[in-house]
């Protein structure tokens, strides 16, 4: 992509000179130290990875056993009375999610959970993979797609980690297809609130948590390990590029045509494809992508065009599907799991703000191998000044929505926000026996709209990531104000927004976006109250101190149900 394409550094207001000025030279930082310190720690990490697949499963598994009873021991000599609410380790500046983890400067009784970074089994037979909460994606995909094996959901950054995105939000090309992350989960392994270490499955007597944990931010257990599905795939991934011109509302019905077959044959593989994902980069112009795997032989075949976007020269990836709006439909083949981890150097588009002349192909060639900078390094490097800066001027959502309503989702980011890229990724959301936190509209089966079986409703990612227009013109805009507008805009078309985001919801109207009945019912049954923070409390934004934390949670014993009804006012 050209300069000019490229979407342009966002204009800094002269209100806080000093914020401003770091702000606007912060690529001196990610060049000098973040860059250099994110390729070693990704190169130990890497190390680490190594030395774990030379152990067999029988020691990973020994090793496991006894990290597990160094957790329970370590809940066992929490003091009620005494100490805080549990939580992991972990520093804040770890996680991969921009909200901000508050919760862990208050009092609080800390569990170290680094050890469970290990991949314990890979099961062809069963078709599962079993892995630790802190196994990334990188890891697991290195792992099995050289098996011709893949995880049936994979998300696109190689750093989100396996209990992160069943605890939270989880997302691929392949959920049209699979569901969201969580709906890949075969077992979960988790430790109560008592010590005791149980196995959850759908159709166990520990079903209620099976199905109460995705969403919960580890508020009702800690994970230990996972079973995750595992699907056949094969060495490259056929990607079609498909440029579409219109005004917003043709750019929706595109996007779906692209997989969801308009005679309602949702299942039929022949006609729906194993990837899809749609990029709107105007209010008129927009590029559909979808995949299908194809064996090498496939791929080597003489005209076919293979292009191995994972080198580190190579165009980023949202820059080079945008080349498709001038040269037109065209068709290439590009490595498995390079087309997984699609996404990773350039942090979507995020990079483009991180590093303005990272995407040069001068800096590429020379410098593009230390991309991209580790995303806990670049919060680490952050005052609380700049990140409440990048709160007030930056735009990091992701809008769940209906995909009949992606329309007027689209039509209401542009008029709102006016922020460009857009993501678009579909993924289905089941009729289950239990109502989880998140779940379809009711009655959805009965309309046979485009995209819905009888068992899910097709949903839609809406990813929101960059400063918003008002900002590039340097314009006055208030980014709390418009997160409380993108709440209830969701809480008004049945749409969800993952916790990871900053949140600006009252803790009734978080309640009206998700179904709470089902996790303060295992809240109570496993005793997870007064011992694990509540979710809506974990997600909210703000420093929470102790004496707020347990109020909130002293009133929760006492009701039977969650209050859930308050006007969206």
């Amino acid at each position: 992509m050209s300069d000019e394409k490229a979407p342009p550094p966002p204009k800094i207001k002269k209100s806080t000179q000093f914020v401003d000025f770091l702000v606007q030279f912060r690529w001196i930082v990610v060049v000098f130290f973040v860059l250099p310190f994110s390729c070693l720690y990704y190169f130990s990490i890497y190390l680490g990875d190594v030395r774990s697949a030379r152990k067999s499963d029988q020691q990973r598994q020994k090793e496991h056993e006894e990290n597990v009873k160094e957790v329970v021991k370590r809940l066992g000599q929490r003091d009620p009375s005494k100490d805080g609410l549990v939580c992991t380790a972990r520093p804040p500046w770890v996680v991969i999610g921009m909200r901000n983890c508050d919760y862990k400067r208050a009092r609080s009784f800390k569990v170290d959970l680094s050890k469970f970074r290990n991949i314990l089994e890979i099961n062809k037979e069963r078709m599962i993979a079993r892995v630790e909460p802190l196994v990334n994606m990188a890891q697991i995909s290195r792992a099995t797609i050289p098996m011709n094996l893949s995880l049936a959901v994979i998300g696109e950054l190689d750093d989100l980690t396996v209990g992160g995105l069943i605890n939270g939000f989880g997302i691929e090309g392949s959920s049209h297809i699979y569901g969201l992350f969580s709906d890949t989960i075969v077992a979960l392994e988790v430790v109560l609130a008592d010590g005791r270490v149980v196995r959850a499955t759908k159709d166990n007597e520990y079903s209620d948590l099976f199905y109460a944990i995705p969403w919960s931010q580890g508020t009702l257990g800690l994970l230990l390990s996972a079973e995750i599905k595992l699907i056949p795939v094969k060495e490259y991934m056929r990607l079609t590029y498909k440029p579409v011109t219109g005004n917003l509302k043709e750019l929706a019905q595109a996007f779906a045509d692209s997989f969801a077959p308009r005679d309602g044959d949702q299942d039929n593989p022949a006609k729906v494809p194993d990837f899809v994902e749609g990029m709107i980069y105007s209010p008129t112009e927009g590029v559909m992508m979808t995949g299908r795997y194809a064996s090498k032989k496939e791929a080597k075949q003489k005209g076919n065009v293979i292009n191995s976007i994972g080198w580190w020269f190579k165009p980023w990836f949202y820059q080079h599907a945008q080349t498709a709006l001038k040269r037109g439909e065209f068709v290439e083949y590009i490595p498995t799991r390079d087309y997984c981890h699609r996404h990773t150097r350039s942090i979507y588009w995020e990079g483009k703000l991180i590093l303005p002349f990272g995407d040069q192909f001068w800096f590429r060639y020379l410098f593009g191998w230390l991309m991209p900078p580790k995303v806990a390094v670049l919060k680490a490097t952050q005052s609380e000044y700049i990140r409440n800066y990048y709160h007030d001027h930056h735009v990091i959502q992701d809008l769940l929505v209906p995909l009949y309503k992606v329309a007027d989702t689209l039509e209401w980011v542009h008029r709102e926000m006016e922020v460009y890229p857009i993501w678009l990724c579909p993924h289905r959301i089941y009729k289950l026996p239990v109502k989880p936190m998140i779940y379809p509209e009711p009655g959805f089966e009965a309309h046979g709209r485009q995209g819905d079986t009888k068992y899910a409703q097709m949903y839609t990612d809406v990813g929101v990531y960059y400063a918003p227009g008002a900002v590039l013109r340097g314009e006055p805009y208030d980014g709390a104000q418009k997160c409380r507008d993108v709440e209830l805009f969701l809480i008004e078309n049945h749409g969800f927004q993952p916790q990871y985001a900053v949140t600006e919801l009252s803790e009734k109207n978080f309640w009206r976006m998700f179904d709470g009945t089902l996790y303060e019912q295992c809240r109570r049954k496993y005793k997870a109250i007064g011992t694990f923070m509540s979710v809506y409390y974990k997600s909210k934004k703000g420093r929470k101190t102790e004496k707020e934390v347990q109020e909130a949670e002293q009133e929760k014993a006492e009701l039977d149900t969650p209050e859930v009804d308050e006007p969206a006012n």
